[in-house]
């Protein structure tokens, strides 16, 4: 192997090198044009005038039936509200099983565990379809479901089997641990 090969293959190797250290970057910004910005930002939570909200973004490609196109799309959004839901609801949980300590052990966190559960599929129920959006390019359709932090804590009520203990830890906290999510997402 000839010098310059040599000299050539260290540079290309120290440029693979320098490029598999940085850091990795990953845009939230999908990029389509013409698109409103929930279609590109994607599945969210966010907290803004309209109260602390859980958005779920949902997409369908053209199945050859447009309201099943549409009620696709409508189920993928409330399928990612229900995984960001079950995020912060796991939150709460671990922030309430911390608050009780360690004195009720097993059987407590076990109890909360099935609260949240029962409190997500409750909750779900009154997340609503806000927004549908279909690119005329590739004639997907986007659906944006919502749930609001206030429709969470009312529906709380609504779940006969929960312990009161934890009902009261959600109304008091569950504000600062929507905001704490908030800024681990960033």
């Amino acid at each position: 192997m000839g010098r310059v090969t040599r000299v050539l293959t260290a540079v290309a190797a120290l440029g693979m090198l320098a490029g598999c250290s940085g850091k990795t970057l990953v845009e939230s910004d999908l990029g389509i044009k013409g698109a409103p910005d929930w279609v590109n930002k994607g599945t969210q939570v966010l907290n803004d005038r309209g109260g602390r909200l859980f958005h779920g973004v949902g997409q369908a490609p053209e199945l050859g039936d447009a309201s099943l196109q549409v009620s696709t799309a409508d189920n993928r959004a409330r399928a990612e509200l229900a995984r960001v839901l079950s995020s912060y609801m796991d939150v709460v949980g671990t922030d309430y099983t911390a608050a009780v300590g360690a004195g009720e052990g097993r059987s407590n966190e076990q109890a909360v565990s099935q609260q949240i559960q029962s409190l997500t599929q409750v909750n779900l129920s009154g997340a609503k379809i806000i927004a549908h959006w279909k690119d005329p390019r590739t004639r997907t359709v986007y659906s944006l479901a919502e749930l609001d932090l206030k429709q969470i804590k009312d529906a709380t009520g609504a779940v006969k089997d929960m312990s009161p203990g934890f009902r009261q830890h959600l109304d008091a906290h569950g504000d600062n641990l929507f905001d704490r999510l908030i800024r681990e997402k960033k």
